[in-house]
């Protein structure tokens, strides 16, 4: 408890310079790599940003890891999120490492399995329904609970408006 107000000049210095430096390495690893590297299309790309994220902090507030040490980890990180780009063109190391979307609703049938499945209640589909204006399930075509966790709702108010089939091709229904 005698470090929480601990001021020193030298260990300050040592943390902006540090902050630096890391911050630095972040930017220059994420303009190599991309800025897939941030998204939050997948569980590794989810991994990924804490990762950073834990590399960022121990670096920056722990003296017992060094820049040298901190920059080591975020290139390794990042190594595996391109290796991880690369290997998804492979179908069966996506299947690996990708969730796959799955159909909570099927224009206005609500698919309860597919709810239990992901872990979703009704209630959560109410508000992504409203959340979309949705304002009556005959608008509804789709209900996507995506990659990300996200819920995607496709919908229209023009009843003879078809949803195309390249849209949902990867989209678990069962």
């Amino acid at each position: 408890m005698d470090k929480w107000f601990e001021f020193s000049i030298d260990s300050l210095i040592a943390i902006a310079l540090t902050a630096t430096g890391i911050y630095l390495a972040v930017i220059i690893f994420t303009r190599i790599a991309g800025k897939r590297s941030f998204s939050k299309m997948s569980s590794f790309d989810f991994a990924m940003t804490v990762a950073v994220g834990s590399i960022l902090a121990t670096t920056i507030l722990s003296a017992s890891v060094s820049l040298t040490h901190g920059i080591t980890g975020l290139a390794a990180v990042y190594i595996l999120q391109i290796l991880a780009a690369i290997g998804r063109r492979f179908s069966w190391f996506q299947e690996a490492i990708d969730n796959s979307p799955l159909l909570l609703m099927d224009g206005n049938n609500i698919l309860h399995e597919n709810l239990k499945k992901a872990r979703v209640t009704e209630g959560d589909l109410r508000s992504k329904l409203r959340e979309a204006n949705v304002l009556n399930l005959s608008q509804v075509r789709a209900v996507i609970f995506e990659t990300t966790g996200d819920i995607s709702v496709m919908h229209t108010s023009d009843e003879r408006q078809k949803l195309e089939d390249w849209l949902i091709k990867d989209v678990q229904n069962k």
